[in-house]
Order: C-alpha cells, then structure tokens, then sequence
C-alpha cells in the first residue's frame, strides 16, 4: 500500500521482512509508532527486519495534493468494501485481519487512509461503527447505524451484507438515472458550443457580406448580428458567471436553505418530477427495510431514512410522522397525512404493519418502483432522443434560414 503521512497521530512507516516462505518483501504500514508498525507486520505475517518513518518522497516524487480536488469515496466504492468486508469476517478472519487487507488493497486512497485509521482505532480498543462515526463524510450514517445494530446483536457480517446489498442498489439506481440524463445533457452542450461557433465565426463574414450588398437585413438576420456583435463580451461573462455558480452550487446545494427552496421544484418539473419522485420513494423504503431488518429502532430508523432519501419534502414528512409515531400512532396513519406519498406506498405499509410483515413489505414496495424508474428512464430515453433531434435541428436550421434570407430578399428584388 502507498500512503502519504495520516492524521490524528497515524504516521507512515517503510518496512522490510520476511514473509513465512522466506523471501524479503518491502512496503509501508500505517501506525500510530515503530512498535504498532511491528505489531502490524507480525499481523500480516512476517518477520520484521527493519521499520523507518516514511520520509513521505522528494522532488518529483512528492505526492502533490489541490484542496477540494482530491477523489471522495463513491458509493460504488463503499458497496465492494462492504461486500469484501463481509466475505472476509465469514471467512474467519478477524476484523483487524481484514481491515488491514482492505486498506491495503483499497486503490481508493482516501478510503484506504480512513481504513487505516479505523484499523488503528480498534486496536486501541475501539469499536467499529465508532471508529466509523469519526469519519462521517466517507461513511454515510445509514452504514454506521447498521454496523452498530450489527455489533450489538452479534450479527456484524449480516449488517455488512446488508450494507453492500443496500449500495448495490444504490449504484444501480444512480446509473439509470444518469443513462437517461446523459443524452439530452450532451446534446445541449453541443448546441450551446455549435451557437456560439456560429454567433463568433459564421455570422461576421456573412454580415461583412450583407453590407457589401447595401440592403436592408430582416429582423431575424439583425437579432444574429447584434448577438454575435455582444459575443464577445457575453461569453467570457457567461462562462465565468457558470463558473461561479458551479462552485457555489457544490458547496452549497446540501445547505439546508437551498434544499428547502429547489427540492419542491424537483418534484414540479414536467416528466422528470415523477421520476424523482420514485427515486426518492425507493430509497426511503429501501433504507428503511434494511435498517428494521438490522434491528435498528423504528424511531432511530426513521430519523435517518429522511436523510437518504435525497429529497427536503420526502424528509420533512419522515420527520412528522417519527413525530406521530412517538405519541404511540402506527407508522401508516402519518404517511396518508403526506401528499407526497402515493396511496399504494400508504396501504401496503399499512398492510405490513398490521401483519407483522413490515420489512419484506417496504422491500417489495422499494423493488417495485426500483423496477418503475427503469421502466420510466427507458420510456424518457426513446422519447427524448428525437426531441432532442428536433431541438438540435430547429435551432441551427433556424439560424442557417436567418442568414440566408437577406440573399433570398436580394433574389426577389432582381426578379
């Protein structure tokens, strides 16, 4: 494993051994000092020969790092961790086994770092979600909630399994969403680049060709000048406002203010409102499903599911009914009270509750509309796909007509 030097008191040690067939092997260990580095090596199975502070490389060498540019954790990548995790303590391995082998496996660096800290924490006798929960912008609360229910009841592997199964899902759904966006994104990119070509490269020789002529331009022709004529100012303007805004919108669309005002939008929007509607419906059921299944408490469930839901209405709703549910009211009753949850979601909840069925009922609800929003992406996917042709086709054809129709004009006053 490559590292760089840890925080919180892990440093990087350079180490050489033994390993059980003989052979002299080199890397770099995480460890709070020489000792721990030992005591790590002797973990992985070999003999110790020499243990050195990493001097952490020089010149070309150092790893260089740009604040705010380095690789987060994705949720794919949480997923085949889990997943791994959970094959290696069923295995028989222990937990401080395993850890070390992810961390050095892991080609993720950051969740290699995270889980070399981890491993560092629970040799200090600490526990795993805890040693999770310090970590809480690359372990989501949903993981560290399972993993706790898990240590608590003696069933860690099944939470980890659940945890994997979970984001497994997770990955899937993201990917639909982001096949149906794809298209029509890259089709306005293009046309936003072929406008501006035009605006900056075609229309000023066809307009030093119309004053040649002497005629007067139709209006159309005339909107085309005067935009190419403001391009050149416009541009940079556009592009560094669009700069701008990407920036804040990444630090800012999960405040708490934006999400109040553009998460009722989302759900407005014609034709992919209802789609993000059903996302956000599967993942509330899905989550809650997993985490009843875990053995977490319905209230503590509830309070976390809202969170993962990916939506501020579907949350603030959750929020009301774990309200409703501590003064002794069924979890159904609420929901109906929500616009925003439809009537088959309220019924067959109802269903579960009464008998006593509740998770393979909200996993039988997130499957269902897990199935709905693929059938729904692919049905956006053959529709906007000529539309878009259309848009692309309107757009430039209107232009090109724009600029010829001076020369047509010209035509008709020799006729």
């Amino acid at each position: 494993m490559t590292s760089t030097a840890a925080t919180n008191g892990t440093k990087t040690f350079d180490y050489k051994g033994r390993n059980p067939e003989g052979k002299v092997v080199k890397g770099q260990v995480d460890a709070g000092s020489s000792s721990g580095a030992i005591a790590r090596m002797r973990s992985m199975g070999l003999s110790p020969i020499s243990v050195e502070e990493s001097k952490g490389g020089s010149g070309l060498q150092t790893e260089i790092k740009i604040p705010g540019l380095s690789k987060g954790v994705s949720m794919k990548d949480l997923s085949v961790m889990s997943r791994q995790m959970a094959t290696m303590i069923s295995a028989g391995l222990s937990l401080l086994k395993t850890l070390t082998i992810l961390s050095e496996q892991t080609e993720n660096k950051t969740l290699a770092k995270a889980l070399a800290e981890v491993r560092t924490d629970i040799e200090s006798g600490g526990s795993l979600s805890a040693s999770f929960a310090k970590h809480s912008r690359i372990f989501p609360p949903l993981m560290i909630h399972l993993i706790r229910a898990g240590e608590t009841g003696g069933f860690l592997e099944n939470s980890l399994e659940s945890v994997a199964t979970n984001y497994e899902k997770e990955v899937k759904l993201r990917a639909t969403i982001k096949s149906a966006m794809t298209y029509p994104v890259v089709v306005v990119i293009i046309a936003i680049v072929a406008v501006i070509a035009m605006l900056v490269f075609i229309v000023p020789i066809f307009e030093a060709m119309f004053k040649s002529m002497g005629s007067e331009l139709p209006v159309p022709t005339q909107v085309l000048v005067v935009l190419s004529h403001n391009m050149v100012w416009a541009g940079p303007v556009i592009a560094v406002t669009a700069i701008v805004f990407a920036i804040w919108w990444g630090r800012n669309k999960n405040t708490e203010r934006v999400r109040q005002f553009v998460d009722p939008l989302k759900l407005k929007i014609p034709v992919f409102g209802p789609l993000l509607k059903k996302v956000a419906i599967a993942r509330f059921t899905r989550n809650f499903s997993t985490m009843l299944g875990a053995g977490v408490p319905i209230l503590q469930a509830l309070s976390i599911v809202g969170e993962t839901s990916g939506n501020y209405v579907i949350e603030e709703a959750l929020h009301k009914v774990a309200d409703s549910v501590k003064i002794g009211r069924s979890i159904a009753e609420p929901l109906a009270e929500e616009d925003v949850f439809p009537s088959m979601v309220v019924q067959m909840v109802a269903v579960g509750e009464d008998s006593g069925s509740l998770e393979p009922m909200l996993a039988k609800i997130s499957d269902f509309y897990d199935d709905e929003v693929e059938a729904t992406t692919e049905q956006l996917t053959a529709l906007i796909e000529p539309l878009m042709i259309t848009f692309m086709g309107a757009l430039i054809g209107g232009m090109i007509v724009a600029l010829y129709m001076p020369i047509f004009s010209i035509f008709d006053e020799i006729k």
